[in-house]
Parts: C-alpha cells; structure tokens; sequence
C-alpha cells in the first residue's frame, strides 16, 4: 500500500530485542513482492533504563541498565548510499513475483487441515 497507493519513496523497519528476526523476515517478503527495492540495513545497541517504583513507603527506586540490539532496515525505490555498510542492490527481476492489491485482500480460503479431530 505505501509503494503503490500513498507512492512513498522509501520504508524504514525499526525492530529490537526478540522482533528482529520480524524485521528481517518482513523485509525480505516486501523485497520479494516489489521491484528494484534497494536496502540499508544498520546495527546498533540501545541502552534502556528501567526504574522501578518501592509498593512499601520507605524504599528506594531501583534502576535497571540494559542494553537491547536494535536494527534499522531502510527500503527505497530509490537509490542508496552505496558506501553504507549494510548495503543491498535490489534482488534479481525474475526473483520478485508482484501482488496486486486484490490478491493481497482476498480470503485465503479453508480452516487448514484439521487437526486434532481425530481419524475418521
């Protein structure tokens, strides 16, 4: 919807901790479905600071330091910075098979196979 009806030029995917694996799987499903889609991807670390409120009067707040990995994946119709690390040319044409918008939105059809019913 967003490279055919909104004609955005680019997306960017932002995911951490247990997404990125998400993240990956989501852009590679849209590099299969549109053309020439170039692809930077950057990997960092995000350090996060919980605090935690005492239930007693009294106590102390407790602050917890973590630091999550986090990716970044930028899909654009149009060219990169080709010097960027995480750099992809778009995938080979005959790779990418297009969906148009009425295949995307129709049913998908039946209950799956039926498990659990037991034989017969």
């Amino acid at each position: 919807k967003l490279f055919n009806e909104m004609d955005k030029k680019f997306v960017t995917i932002t995911a951490t901790g247990n997404a990125l694996t998400k993240a990956v799987t989501i852009t590679e499903v849209c590099k299969r479905r549109f053309k020439g889609l170039y692809q930077v991807t950057k990997l960092f670390n995000q350090e996060l600071i919980d605090e935690f409120e005492p239930l007693e009067e009294g106590l102390e707040k407790v602050t917890e330091t973590r630091n999550v990995a986090c990716i970044q994946i930028t899909l654009s119709k149009d060219d990169l910075d080709k010097s960027a690390v995480g750099y992809q040319e778009p995938l080979d044409e005959s790779l990418v098979v297009e969906v148009d918008q009425e295949e995307l939105t129709k049913p998908r059809g039946g209950r799956g196979k039926g498990k659990g019913k037991g034989k017969g």
